[in-house]
């Protein structure tokens, strides 16, 4: 997820977009164990690019650290880089690879604690100006679509044509989430350079990474 320049026509095709999985911390050590070991698991079925930990209400206090350290050493395990989701001196304190920050604002402030090693995501873009800004300010990538705490989202065509709109025009890799098998479908087909699922892997990892594996490899056709 390195910073790119800004893009050049005519440009070669993107490579398959791979996986970014957005993972809820749970609320009790026995619990963050397991999703730990989940993660591990799906990291030898599918191909995970990087992991996401929204830590919510269940990293407080002086253990956020090491409630969080699990998820962290299992991203590592797999390969995949691991960012926490809203708190920069979380991530580092915890060894995470950055933070994914929730509009312009938390960016920039986050963006000192991050460089020059950290990787820095965007998301909770509302407009195609954010988007732009947050780029410009220096993620190094932005997600469109995400779910809320409380699971809402933007109506997936928002999501969709923020993707189409990007890939034709912008370097930095974007990121749509998708909640159902046909919407990963549909992102493919946009040109997202990483596709983020949730309970779509992680709910079901044997079946879930395979239809997951197929249409990325498939540019969604199946």
């Amino acid at each position: 997820m390195a910073r790119s320049p800004a893009r050049h026509d005519p440009e070669p095709a993107r490579p398959a977009p791979r996986l970014y999985v957005l993972v809820s911390l749970p609320e009790t050590p026995a619990d963050v164990a397991a999703r730990a070991e989940e993660l591990r698991a799906a990291g030898q079925l599918a191909d995970i690019a990087a992991v996401l930990i929204r830590p919510g209400a269940a990293a407080q206090g002086d253990n956020a650290v090491a409630t969080l350290q699990p998820l962290v050493a299992a991203s590592h395990a797999i390969g995949a880089a691991c960012l926490v989701e809203g708190n920069a001196a979380l991530a580092g304190a915890a060894e995470a690879d950055g933070a994914h920050l929730d509009g312009i604002a938390a960016l920039k402030s986050a963006l000192p604690a991050l460089r020059p090693h950290g990787i820095a995501g965007a998301g909770g873009l509302r407009t195609k100006h954010d988007a732009m800004t947050a780029a410009e300010s220096g993620a190094d990538y932005v997600m469109f679509g995400e779910p809320d705490a409380a699971g809402r989202r933007q109506p997936f065509e928002a999501t969709l044509e923020r993707i189409e709109w990007w890939a034709q025009i912008f370097e930095p890799p974007c990121v749509g989430y998708a909640r159902t098998l046909e919407e990963v479908d549909a992102l493919v087909e946009a040109g997202a350079d990483f596709i983020a699922v949730d309970t779509l892997l992680l709910d079901a990892p044997q079946d879930g990474a395979h239809a997951l594996a197929e249409r990325l490899s498939t540019g969604g056709e199946t």
